[in-house]
Formats: structure tokens, sequence, C-alpha cells
């Protein structure tokens, strides 16, 4: 049975073959555990560690010695929210954040929110887009922490990091962003942020292994999440995951040399794919278009036809309703309802996100296949003329 075309990459992506490769040894014959140093297993466990630490630094312009290996981007979200929180309470217990924000900010906030945390959720306008002088007004003397996704996971909309930034340094507040969807697709550095979070398999690397960048000059404090055996400067105690965190150097290192040619390309099927849709269906409505995006997402509201509806008759095509984290929960998603839409066009919105593997033959076929399949499912729902009696 052929599969489906996959039109999900914001969901995950597959790994890379020539990061499979880099990983397999650190399966089998060089399995040591890098905290064994003093045996030849362990310290060429470590040595790899090291490697990878060095190859995701050099796609965030950070230095190693900042990075910390997690579990993915929602443990690196938990620990810096929670830990600088913890670390900061005696100053003051007010965190800001915006109400577009990824799951793994939200709850995270919410949680400290029950525990007497004052947590402040900023707009978007009707773009999605954050106005840095909302954020400036919100921050406090009792603020100690500023939490801003760098590209937002359902619409691709991109905030501006380095004047939001500017913004927060000017306040002595701490920075935290959450990089998950950006890192590997558009530029991203650490320069002027305290805190920034990523995953590897939103970038052609495993699952289970993702990295919190913290700022080491001045030193910020966090209090760690874990206790046990002080692993990863003591913030992050476990064995390593060696053949994932290696997996993750490894995607890095390709994505740093291949994403201008790939973002140039991928943008030009995302913008060709967005015209055919709406030359056909001219009421299909792109969200965020008149924004900043990531080059490879789009968030198409289909007025009348419900995407759960649509996802179950496209059969041929892998697509999402939005955050692969919150499907299924039947609510429309946050993100468009806080960019204004109604309840009605939010659950009649898709996410399409192509990546690495996306072929332009693939393109053509997903654009006949759903503007199709769209007139088809408007078709059954017209009212059937009865006769006159």
């Amino acid at each position: 049975m052929r599969r489906p075309i996959y039109l999900d990459y914001n969901a995950t992506t597959p790994v890379d073959p020539r990061v499979l490769e880099r990983m397999l040894p650190y399966f089998t014959e060089r399995f040591g555990n890098p905290a064994s140093k003093g045996h030849t297993y362990g310290l060429e466990a470590e040595a790899a560690v090291e490697v990878a630490r060095e190859q995701v630094a050099a796609l965030l312009n950070a230095e190693p010695e900042s990075l910390i290996f997690t579990s993915g981007a929602t443990e690196a979200l938990n620990l810096a929210i929670k830990g600088v929180a913890e670390a900061s309470r005696h100053r003051g217990q007010h965190i800001v954040t915006v109400q577009t924000e990824h799951a793994a900010v939200l709850e995270a906030c919410r949680a400290l929110a029950r525990r007497g945390w004052e947590v402040t959720y900023l707009p978007v306008d009707a773009q999605g887009r954050l106005d840095p002088d909302a954020l400036e007004a919100a921050l406090t003397p009792r603020t100690v922490l500023a939490a801003i996704m760098w590209a937002n996971n359902e619409t691709g909309v991109l905030h501006p990091i380095a004047e939001i930034a500017r913004r927060t340094q000017a306040h002595g507040v701490p920075l935290l962003v959450d990089a998950t969807q950006a890192v590997g697709k558009i530029p991203v550095t650490v320069e002027g942020i305290d805190l920034l979070a990523c995953s590897a398999h939103k970038f052609y690397g495993p699952k289970g292994v993702g990295v919190l960048y913290a700022r080491r000059r001045p030193p910020l404090r966090l209090v760690p999440l874990l206790d046990g055996g002080g692993h990863e400067q003591g913030l992050r105690s476990g064995t390593l995951n060696v053949p994932a965190i290696v997996g993750m150097g490894a995607a890095a290192e390709l994505a740093a040399r291949e994403m201008p040619g790939e973002g140039a390309r991928l943008q030009a099927l995302r913008d060709r794919l967005e015209q055919e849709l709406q030359r056909a269906l001219p009421d299909v409505r792109i969200n965020g278009a008149q924004a900043p995006r990531l080059p490879q997402t789009s968030s198409v509201t289909i007025p009348g036809v419900r995407a759960d509806r649509l996802l179950t008759t496209v059969r041929t095509l892998a697509l999402s309703a939005g955050s692969a984290c919150g499907s299924g929960r039947g609510k429309p998603s946050h993100v468009l309802r806080a960019m204004g839409l109604s309840e009605a066009d939010a659950r009649c919105t898709i996410r399409i996100s192509l990546g690495r593997f996306t072929t332009d033959e693939e393109i053509n076929t997903a654009i006949e296949r759903l503007i199709s399949t769209i007139r088809q499912l408007r078709r059954q729902q017209r009212p059937i003329a009865t006769a006159a009696r």
C-alpha cells in the first residue's frame, strides 16, 4: 500500500539517512556511558557528546559550554521556566508570555500560576504578531522572565526576536526563546537571548533529545528539575542518550550547511501551493500571510469545510489541523482564536508544512487533491432542492 504524501514536517521530521549513519555505532560497539571516565568506552562516548555539543553550538552561534542536553524542547522549556522562577522568587513572581505560545510554555506557566506566580499573557494582532511595545509595557520590577517563541508552530509567523531582546535587556529581564520550529529552517542566534530551547526531531534528527541554551556571562541561575548524579553541569541529571545526542549534532551540522538553499526551495513550493489554492478557491485564507513567516509553513482556512472532515477524506495526504501536541483534544486552536478567528473558522483550518524530502511532484499532487476534495465536500453540504408540492 502506497503511503500518503507527508506534509506535516512541523509535527516531526524523518531522521536523515546521513544522521542515522552517524548514530548507529553508538547503539552497538560504541555503547559506553559518558560518565564512565575510567575506560575507553566511556571516554569515546564522552568525546562524541562533546563533538555534538560543538555542532549544535555552531548552528546557534553559542558557546558549547552553554548547552544542556535534555530529552527535548518540552523538558528544556520546563527547566528554563520553572528553574528561573524558583531561583528568582526572592526578586519577584511575575512572568510574561504570549497567548500563542506552545503548550509546553503555557502549561508550565499555568503550573506556576497555581502556586502563586502571576503570569501575563500578551495578545497578538490578526497576523499573529506580538507588539514589542506591549511586551515592554508588561514588564515590571517583579518580572523574572519573558518567554517568547521565535516561530509559531501552527502559522509559521516569526516574532521580532532581536527587538524583543533589546527591550527585555533594557529592563534587566531574562528572555527565554522557544526556537523549536525555527532552528534548522532559518538562521538562529542566541545573541541577546538568555535562554533558548530546541528539539532535534524538528530538523531531521532523532526524537527524544533537545537542548537548552543558558547564558553563561553573567551566569543565569537555574534550579534543576531533576535530582540525581549531577550530569550536564548539575542542571539535568540522568545518563545521557548518546546515540540521540550524536544524531542531533549531525543534524545540526547538515542544517547549517543546507539551510539557505533548502529554505528558498521550500518557500517557492509553499508559495505556489498557496497561490494555486487561492486561485481555484478564492475564499480560502492564509493565516499570517502579511507577517514574516517560516519558509515552509502554511496555515489555511477553508470556510465551510471542517478540518477534521477534510483530513479523514483526503487520506492520500498527511496533513494536520494544527499543533501535533494539541490534536485529538477537540478544541479549536488557541493560536487561531488569539488571532481573531471565529471558532467555526478555526475548526476549518489546516496546517501544511513542507520539508527536506518534499518534491515538486508531491506539491502538484497535493494541490490537485486538496482542490478536488474541498469541492467535493462543499457539493455534499449543499441543500438538495425538493420538488414543490
